[in-house]
């Protein structure tokens, strides 16, 4: 969806708009690719790895560090260096703070608990900023476990990885013992 909202706006403005996506999320998100071509984007399959999201990543940024003069690099994800985890938390924080305002407006209190997907971490940061500071609300993030924790095809980063870097970002990470990132696996894009 991000890709399409990029897609919408280099439309509207006259820019030319290149969406790197893994092949595989290509097949999940079809009606998406479709989208994103109808507004005159360019989506570029990549293959190599998992292709998926962490993969269209790291061809996006060669791209973008490659043509800085003339290549402006957005995400829709809270990953790559700073301050792009922060730019994607400021966007879509205003799902946390119409979820702490209606909350307050209609019981008058906060929830107990909040819950949301982790996955690229765009919803669970834009939710659960407005509640960090509010020690009584439970924060809890849903991982994709894929074929289950014991597999090791899942995508449960933060239940099952480690601290590493990844895209110039210090977070948690699925990798071997030598540091290095290894496939995920989980039904959903990405």
């Amino acid at each position: 969806q991000h890709g399409v909202a990029s897609a919408t706006v280099a439309a509207r403005l006259g820019l030319e708009c290149v969406v790197y996506m893994g092949a595989t999320d290509i097949e999940r998100q079809k009606i998406n690719v479709y989208r994103m071509k109808l507004l005159g984007a360019t989506v570029v399959p990549v293959t190599s790895g998992s292709a998926t999201l962490k993969d269209a990543l790291n061809e996006a940024m060669r791209d973008w560090v490659t043509n800085v003069q003339d290549t402006f690099y957005i995400i829709g994800t809270v990953a790559g260096p700073d301050p792009y985890p922060r730019m994607v938390r400021d966007f879509n924080a205003i799902v946390g703070r119409e979820a702490r305002e209606q909350m307050l407006a209609e019981y008058g209190r906060l929830p107990d608990a909040i819950t949301a997907c982790v996955g690229g971490g765009s919803n669970a940061i834009g939710l659960f900023h407005a509640f960090l500071n509010d020690r009584q609300v439970e924060i809890v993030g849903a991982e994709a476990a894929g074929d289950g924790i014991s597999t090791g095809r899942h995508a449960a980063s933060i239940a099952a990885g480690r601290p590493g870097v990844l895209h110039g970002n210090r977070t948690y990470v699925l990798c071997d013992d030598d540091g290095q990132i290894i496939e995920t696996h989980s039904v959903s894009a990405g």
